[in-house]
């Protein structure tokens, strides 16, 4: 499974990322590669284009429903639906909260009655029940953020050499969700929006990166990324509050950045 970062600046596009939006890469056992994209925020929609073809993208997972993790799916359906070349690929699989047809026809001023569902699939996530797309497994698990239906992704390869796991954590506070979701992955692509000394009275909302180290500890997390910084949180601090909690190695991601899981 391969892993590139496309946007991960926090809470809404910086001077250099996109908010969140990550592509996960994974060729099945006929050799053929899939792609999907983990969120669409604010900004990643053109960055997309500069690595794959828009018709590559065989599916979106939807975390929440905040501009910052999904507006830019709303660019997304006038390029499928108004490319003069045509689309060759049909519709495009969305799994995501319920409610994102109408929150992206909004986006449009549509009427109510409007659907993008000439151009999209709409799948509504239901908590921990797994979707296959390919060789990925993905699994939706509820987590602690204030707006409806917020969810954490579980996404698992099946390889010849064994399930590979990368958990992503959309935005969440400390919860079991979030834990359950990350137990015993490879990888913990996991938000640290708030700052210790700063942020740490607001709960329900995002983790700093003390509790995001917690729950990576708590959870059994081979690896902790840490991403969704705020163009004013310091890198250095939010970093070393996870590593006073978590064992393991740790770092932030920075944009463009590659990881590949299940290799030796």
């Amino acid at each position: 499974m391969e892993l590139k970062v496309i946007g991960c600046t926090g809470s809404f596009a910086g001077p250099q990322s996109p908010a969140s939006c990550y592509l996960v890469s994974s060729t099945d056992s006929a050799g053929r590669t899939w792609r999907v994209l983990l969120d669409m925020g604010s900004g990643s929609l053109g960055e997309i284009q500069k690595h794959i073809e828009l018709t590559a993208i065989d599916a979106v997972f939807v975390s929440h429903l905040h501009p910052d993790h999904c507006v830019d799916l709303a660019g997304l359906y006038i390029a499928a639906r108004w490319d003069p070349r045509g689309w060759s690929t049909g519709p495009i699989d969305v799994w995501c909260p319920k409610g994102t047809d109408s929150y992206l026809a909004r986006t449009h001023s549509m009427p109510p009655e409007a659907t993008l569902g000439d151009q999209f699939t709409f799948h509504e996530w239901a908590d921990e029940e797994i979707v296959e797309v390919g060789p990925l497994s993905v699994q939706p698990f509820r987590v602690v953020h204030p707006i409806e239906d917020p969810f954490a992704l579980r996404v698992t390869e099946h390889g010849e050499r064994g399930d590979v796991v990368l958990t992503y954590s959309g935005d969440s506070d400390a919860c079991e969700g979030l834990t359950r979701a990350a137990e015993g992955s490879d990888l913990f692509l996991c938000e640290a929006a708030y700052m210790e000394g700063r942020d740490d009275g607001l709960r329900g909302i995002h983790l700093t990166g003390a509790r995001a180290g917690q729950t990576a500890q708590e959870a059994g997390t081979r690896r902790l990324l840490l991403t969704h910084l705020p163009i004013w949180n310091d890198k250095a601090t939010v970093l070393a509050e996870a590593r006073d909690h978590f064992d393991g190695p740790a770092d932030v991601v920075a944009p463009l950045a590659e990881y590949t899981l299940g290799r030796s």
